[in-house]
Parts: structure tokens; sequence; C-alpha cells
């Protein structure tokens, strides 16, 4: 039923989207956070290396005898080559006269602040370098001079360590984002299962079942069940009313009906007229059809009622049906039906005796109806595994090929029930009692069935059963 209702998308997809594609956000937001953290580390890591190296040498600085002498210690170039491999440069010069080491070593943009290291990313031989630059001003013969130490190293190192920060950081987002997505995937599916349990929960019940629903559901979810209750009672009094309606319509419209039938018969016997007779006739005809179904729709009204909250008592299903064939046995004998029974002891099952009694009473009824004058119907209880059959036979010649499986629907007869009173509702009822209880009704030709053999020879026929589970 659900397929031909629009859809505007799924509630637990839209939220796991949402969440994920959230959980997609933040995980690249910490990627880049992480690489930029780290990148900035290693980074200040790096240029404190280099300015430390730096601070060495310019610390090995001194005047003697009127020049400036540098005594390059071992470690300033030494703690370079413990962090890499990479290639170490560097130039010291005074003012524009290089003193020792690399002369074409790039120059930085403008004069370095004094006291203070400069850092800049330069190219060098091919290569991109890391260098700090290092001022400061001596006294040499009376006279200011300016002192420049620059230290400069190859990134190779750095950019290998950058890289694998980088994986690191790759895997960091990337484990953020599976957690995240199972957390978000988990968060969908626990915020849907509250609707999903109360729409299992309806579905569960069966098509009278209007009690409202009392299960705990989230706050956000109280408008919903609180509309679903008010429409379960709004169609549980609907269906009571209408109810009502056939039982009270049916009681006032037997009692009518059987006035009328009574005096159509006795101006029946006092007309002469053929013609006139005849209309009588059809009127009588007419008169039973309607008070038939009046007194079938009260017993399916009736039925339905009471299966609204079936009552469970112990029912002995042969002595029932013995009542029954008891009370019908007069109505048989006007058609020169004859009754036969093969009902003995069995367990009792669990059930409503009044519904059925119903049940057994029209399947009953019907036989008789629709049997020929001087046939044979025949009641048989049996005990078949775990359940009870109870079969009743008649010789009224079956129902046509193909034509059994629509029998039990309302109002629905079989071809050879032309000029037949009936309503329909006959094995409507009878059907709906039994699946009431539990069971099934099954319909077959009579010749498959067995049962106590007649005193005429059998002529073709239907069996109706009624199959109820003992628990």
């Amino acid at each position: 039923m659900s397929r031909g209702l629009p859809t505007s998308g799924s509630i637990r997809r839209r939220l796991t989207l949402q969440l994920v594609g959230s959980a997609a956000f933040l995980a690249s937001l910490l990627f880049v956070i992480v690489l930029s953290f780290t990148r900035d580390v290693s980074q200040q890591t790096h240029d404190s290396i280099l300015a430390a190296s730096a601070t060495s040498i310019m610390d090995s600085v001194s005047v003697r005898s009127g020049e400036v002498s540098v005594d390059i210690p071992y470690a300033a170039l030494s703690m370079l080559g413990n962090v890499s491999n990479d290639r170490v440069f560097y130039r010291i010069a005074q003012d524009d006269s290089v003193l020792t080491g690399y002369a074409d070593l790039p120059l930085p943009d403008g004069a370095p602040p004094r006291g203070q290291p400069r850092f800049d990313t330069l190219h060098y031989k091919g290569d991109s370098i890391r260098m700090v630059t290092l001022a400061r001003r001596v006294s040499l013969n009376g006279q200011v001079s300016d002192v420049v130490i620059s230290v400069a190293q190859t990134r190779e190192g750095q950019a290998a360590q950058l890289a694998e920060l980088t994986r690191n950081a790759l895997q960091l987002g990337l484990g953020f984002f599976m957690i995240a997505a199972f957390l978000a995937i988990w968060a969908a599916q626990s915020s849907i299962r509250p609707l999903a349990e109360l729409a299992e929960a309806v579905s569960r019940r069966g098509p009278k079942d209007l009690r409202p629903v009392r299960r705990p559901v989230p706050s956000e979810m109280i408008p919903l069940v609180t509309s679903l209750n008010r429409f379960i009672e709004r169609l549980r009094v609907s269906l009571s009313r209408s109810e009502d309606f056939i039982a009270e319509a049916a009681h006032r419209v037997r009692t009518p009906l059987a006035t009328v039938r009574t005096q159509a018969e006795i101006t029946l016997r006092r007309v002469e007229r053929d013609e006139n007779r005849a209309a009588l006739r059809e009127m009588i005809r007419a008169i039973d059809e309607s008070s038939r179904a009046a007194g079938q729709l009260l017993d399916h009204a009736m039925v339905t009622f009471r299966t609204d909250s079936l009552l469970r008592e112990e029912v002995d299903l042969g002595a029932l049906s013995r009542e029954l064939l008891n009370r019908l046995r007069p109505i048989a004998e006007l058609k020169d039906i004859a009754l036969h029974s093969d009902l003995p002891q069995t367990p009792p099952l669990s059930g409503d005796p009044i519904l059925i009694q119903n049940a057994v009473r029209n399947l009953l009824d019907n036989a008789i109806k629709y049997a020929p004058s001087e046939s044979d119907i025949q009641v048989i209880l049996r005990k078949e595994g775990a359940e009870l059959r109870l079969s009743i036979i008649d010789e009224a010649g079956g129902f046509p090929s193909g034509d059994t499986d629509a029998l039990t629907a309302r109002f629905a007869r079989g071809a050879n029930a032309e000029g037949t009173i009936g309503s329909g509702l006959g094995l409507t009822i009878a059907r709906e009692v039994v699946e009431a209880h539990g069971g099934r009704l099954t319909i077959a030709p009579s010749q498959a069935t067995s049962g106590p053999p007649a005193a005429s020879p059998r002529r073709e026929g239907s069996c109706v059963s009624l199959c109820f589970p003992m628990s």
C-alpha cells in the first residue's frame, strides 16, 4: 500500500547525509588545522636550530690586533647535521667584504636588524634553502664595523619531515572521519528507531484492533501519536455507529417483513385469479429474500462486533453440533432431507461459543437450503493432529469448477444458487468466525471425503469444513 504514496525522501538518509557531511567537513578542517600547526611547529623548530647555530658563530667573533677574528665552533654546524643530512652553507662578512664561507650565498633583501635573527627562504644552487641572518656591530680601530653572519641549510630533510607530518595529519583526519561517520550513521539509526518501532507496533495490529497507541515515544513524536490516537478514536466511533446501524436496521426491517409476509399469505388464500396469485407469490418470495438478508446482516454485524473482543471459553464442538442438528431437523424433514452425524467425544477447544454456534448454524442452514429433497446431509467431527475438523457434507450438486475461491466473499453466491433465496453471507460469517479463532475454512467436493455411508447412493455435492486449533 505504501508504494502508491508520494514520498519526499528518507529521513534516515537525509539525516545520515547531513551528519556524514558534517563529519567530512570537520575532518577536513581538522586536517588543515593539524597540518598547519605541525608545519608551523616544524618550521619554528628548524628556525630555532638555525638561529642557535648562527648565534654560536656570532659569539665566537672577536677583535684581535685590529682585525675581526672568527673561530667557528664545531657544535655550531654539527647541530644542524643532527637534525637532517641536508647540506649546510654559511657566510661571514664584515661590511662589504666576505671573511669566510660561501661568497655567492644569496643576500637577503634589505639590511637585517641588529640583535634579531632574520629568516628567509631562498634558492641556491638549484635547491631551496632556509637561511638565518644575524648582524652585529664591533669597534675596530675606533670605528664602527658591521659583522653579518648567514647560515643556511637545504630543505630536503624538512620537506621529508613535512611529508611525514602531512601523512600523519591525513591519517588522523581519515580516522576522525571514519569514527564520526560511524557515529553519524548510528545516531541517524537511533533517531529514526522510535518511529520505526511505532510503525511496526501499529502494523502488527489486526484489522479490527482500534486501541489507542500507549507505547512510550520521544517528545517530538507526541503530536504524531496524539493525532494517530484521535484518528483511531474517530474510526472506532464510526465503525461502532455503522455496526449499530446495521443491527438496528436488521431488527426494524425483519419484524415488519414478517408481518407483511403473513398478510400476503392470507391474501393469497383469498385470491382466485391466477395472475394475482402469481404476483402474490413473487411478493412473498421477495419478502423472504429481504427477511433472510436482514437476518444475516444482523448475524454478520454481531460477528464483527464480538470478534473485536473475542470471548474465550471451553467449547464442546460435538455437543454444540448435536444441539444445532436437533433444532434444524424439523426444517430438514419438511424437505425430506435426512441429517446424519458422526460426532465422537473430542477435546474441547477455546473459543466464543456464540460465534462458533453461529458459524455452524449458517453452514447447516446453507446445506439444508441448497440440498434437493430426499437427500442426505452428513456432519462429521474429527481430530486431525492439533486441530478439530467439523465437516458438513451435502448432495446439493457441489460448486462449479473455479468458483470456490470467491464464495467466502461478502454477498458472493455460486452459479448454482440461482432460484434459491439467500444473501451470500453464510460462508462469509463462517470464514470470519473460524479465522478469528486462528483456524481456516475449506471447501471441497464431497466425493473427496469419507464418512458414514448414507442409506442411498451418494450424489455429487460439496464438503465445507471448519478447522479449529485446539490450543
